[in-house]
This record gives C-alpha cells, sequence and structure tokens, in this order.
C-alpha cells in the first residue's frame, strides 16, 4: 500500500499512464502500524485543519486531517472530495517522482460529517523543508524549484481533469469578496480570510484607479480571465508554491508537500504563486525568476513561442485578483510592480 510507484509516463500531448493509489477506509487502517500519536499545531498551516505526529516503524510521520468544516479554503473551493484525497488516488501526484518528493504515504477517506474528510499520512520532511522566517533562499535552489516546475509540468502536458479536481476557473475565486463575507458570518474562525478583507480596503484606497476597477470586475466575474487562458495550453497544477510546501532533499529532489489546491490550470498560475507569496526570499527579481521558467520549460521540450507572454501575463493579472490584498500591506515598490503588471494584462481580456 505504501509502495512507490515508478514515476507515470506521458504517452501524448493529454494521456497519462497513471499508478492509482489505495485509500484506506478508516483511521484505524491508515495508522493500523503506529506506535506514537501526538496532536500538535503548525506555524505555517493557514487553514484551519488539525494535525498529529505518529510514529510508523520507528519513523517521524505527520497526519494532516483536512474536511470543509474546520478548512475556510476548503469551504471557499466547494471541496467534499476532499482534493487531497482523490489527487492521490488517481495517482497524480507521482507523475514526477524523481524531480518531486510529496512525502505522502497513505490516505484515509470518508472521515467526518458525511464522509467528506480525510486523513493525509506523510513522512516528516522537516529537516528538509526550506526554513520558515524572512531570508532569503539559496540561489541553487530557487532555480531548481522552477526547473523542477517546469519538469512536473512537461510530464503532464496538455492534461485536462477527470479526476474531479479543483476546477480550472475557481482558482482566482479564493480571496473574492464573496469568500471574506461567507467567513464573516462565520465569526471569522480563521484570520486569513479577516486579514484579506482588511486587504481590500487597503487595496481599494491604495491602487490606481485603472488597476482597482479591473481587479474589482474580475474579483466579481473572472469569466474573461479565464477564457483568456483557455486559449494557452494547460498541465497539472500543484497550485500552492509557497516555502512552507517546499524544500531540497540530498538527493537533488524537490520537495513539495500540501496537495490542497490540484488540478487542471496554466503553468504559469503556479509561478505567479510562487512569485506573490515568496516575494520577499527570492534571491532573483521577478522578472529574472519568470524567464528562468521560460527556459526551463524549453530545456524540458515545451514550445513557448505561440503562447508564452500571453499566459504569463493574464497569470500576473490573475495574481492581483487573488493577492492584491496581500500586496497593499506591501512597499511601494513590490505593490507597484505588480499593479503594472496587472494593467500590462488588460489587453489580452
Amino acid at each position: 500500500m505504501f509502495a512507490n510507484p515508478a514515476p507515470a509516463t506521458a504517452v501524448s500531448s493529454n494521456v497519462l499512464r497513471l499508478h492509482p493509489r489505495h485509500v484506506c477506509g478508516s483511521i484505524d487502517e491508515l495508522l493500523a502500524d503506529a506506535s506514537e500519536r501526538h496532536p500538535f499545531l503548525t506555524d505555517d498551516s493557514k487553514s484551519g485543519s488539525a494535525f498529529e505526529r505518529v510514529t510508523m516503524d520507528g519513523e517521524p510521520h505527520i497526519v494532516k486531517y483536512v474536511h470543509v468544516d474546520a478548512d475556510w479554503t476548503m469551504r471557499t473551493y466547494g471541496d467534499i472530495g476532499p482534493r487531497p484525497m482523490l489527487v492521490w488516488q488517481a495517482g497524480l501526484m507521482d507523475i514526477a517522482s524523481d524531480l518531486i518528493e510529496h512525502g505522502t504515504v497513505g490516505v484515509a477517506g470518508g472521515l467526518g460529517r458525511h464522509g467528506w474528510g480525510a486523513a493525509i499520512l506523510m513522512r516528516d520532511l522537516t529537516t528538509s523543508m526550506v526554513p520558515p522566517g524572512n531570508a532569503v533562499v539559496a540561489v541553487e535552489h530557487h532555480l531548481r524549484f522552477i526547473d523542477h516546475l517546469a519538469g512536473h509540468s512537461a510530464r503532464a502536458w496538455g492534461w485536462h481533469d477527470d479526476v474531479g479536481l479543483l476546477p480550472y476557473g475557481m482558482r482566482w475565486n479564493m480571496f473574492d469578496d464573496r469568500m471574506v463575507e461567507a467567513e464573516r458570518e462565520r465569526g471569522f474562525p480563521s484570520i486569513v480570510p479577516k486579514i484579506a478583507g482588511d486587504g481590500w480596503l487597503r487595496f481599494a484606497k491604495r491602487a490606481p484607479a485603472a488597476v482597482r476597477d479591473v481587479v474589482d470586475e474580475l474579483k466579481a466575474d473572472s469569466g474573461p480571465l479565464v477564457s483568456g487562458l483557455r486559449t494557452t495550453p494547460s498541465t497539472f497544477l500543484h497550485g500552492d508554491l509557497k516555502f512552507g510546501n517546499m524544500g531540497a532533499l540530498a538527493d537533488g529532489r524537490t520537495v513539495l508537500i500540501d496537495w490542497s489546491y490540484p488540478g487542471e490550470g496554466p503553468i504559469c498560475h503556479d509561478l505567479t504563486w510562487y512569485l506573490a507569496l515568496n516575494a520577499a526570499r527570492l534571491p532573483m527579481s521577478k522578472d529574472d525568476s519568470i524567464e528562468v521558467l521560460r527556459t526551463a520549460l524549453v530545456r524540458h521540450g515545451i514550445d513557448v513561442e505561440e503562447w508564452w507572454g500571453r499566459q504569463v501575463a493574464l497569470c500576473l493579472l490573475g495574481g492581483l485578483v487573488q493577492f492584491g490584498w496581500e500586496k497593499a500591506f506591501g512597499d511601494d515598490i513590490e505593490f507597484q510592480w505588480w499593479c503594472d503588471r496587472a494593467l500590462d494584462a488588460t489587453k489580452y481580456l
């Protein structure tokens, strides 16, 4: 059950030979070999999910419990699958196991109210993760992360979701006004939606009128953004490339955990997320990092000539739709960079 299969093989532009994974029917089955169990809190998680430390065969592991009742991001995305279970079950986490170590060794489903929850059992990879804090990451790790993003995406180039993961068009809705209001009605059980609401008020005062208008329109209806991006290639996305989910192994592979928002989408969405949430810790400029990804895609066999500029521009605009509230708390240079890119992208809408 916990064996690591060979990497999935791309057999055409949109077909993958996948190796489905077993899903346990209960916590007892998942943790049958556990000798110790201790609940704990993680500093990086902002979703509301619960965690537990367990020992399996003498080795440290972590269990993450996910359910829509506890996780505001799952409520926003209507995730009753739940998708971290579905992506494991489909075998999609394994498509580039020579590049990516996801750490997951087992999943139990059908948990909690209506059976909408799951437990994700992972090896404890803490010592290989990017250390928390504000220090700039090593340039070699930054370059490797982007190269492995390109390589992972190339394996699934042209893939279309038949699993039921995060719908393409929902990616830009996580921090919209409907989410903030829904969480406000619940009394803001998690702090991030409240901060986002405050940030959008700040954004409205700080952003140039033209930027504010286009972002407000796309927050209300992301259809024009999605339609524009649909004219560009899709691949399989991890969806949450923040340093808290990333690390580097001694064997050269990238650690990538917490597959909460997987699904079909444009690779530049994952790049934009990476640039937005890790901005203060990047060892090179965002513009140079974008060029690194373009070059890496070409090296991994992807022809970028016809679509690259359009997808980059629209995804950067989408980044402001998602994270304008967060950028509104930042310095003038960072905020202006995102506003300028948003205006540049309007010609593609």
